[in-house]
């Protein structure tokens, strides 16, 4: 699964910076049938979480009526220089990580 992440490089402490993270992923919901007629399985991204230095700023479930592609946009407050972690974790288990770096001045 491919992710795009933007944060910007420099904030400065204090002020509100936006967040935004899209993850490229078909997010099939187990309604629709294939041309055999039979059921396609369920398969999304069910969870979503994000963190600053290790705490989470966003943490949130994801059900059946997410579209393809989910984006995400949210603000986080700048407290200190370090890193973003982000994760999405899909039906079958897996897990997709990344980081983006952010510097507090």
């Amino acid at each position: 699964m491919k992710v795009l992440v933007s944060v910007p490089a420099v904030v400065r402490r204090g002020e509100a910076f936006e967040v935004k993270a899209m993850a490229m992923h078909v997010m099939e919901n187990g309604f629709r049938r294939d041309m055999d007629g039979k059921a396609v399985p369920r398969k999304i991204l069910n969870h979503f979480t994000c963190r600053y230095n290790g705490e989470i700023v966003l943490d949130c479930d994801w059900h059946t009526p997410i579209s393809a592609n989910p984006y995400m946009s949210f603000a986080v407050k700048a407290v200190d220089s370090g890193t973003l972690t982000f994760e999405w974790i899909d039906d079958d288990g897996s897990i997709e990580r990344h980081s983006a770096p952010i510097t507090v001045t």
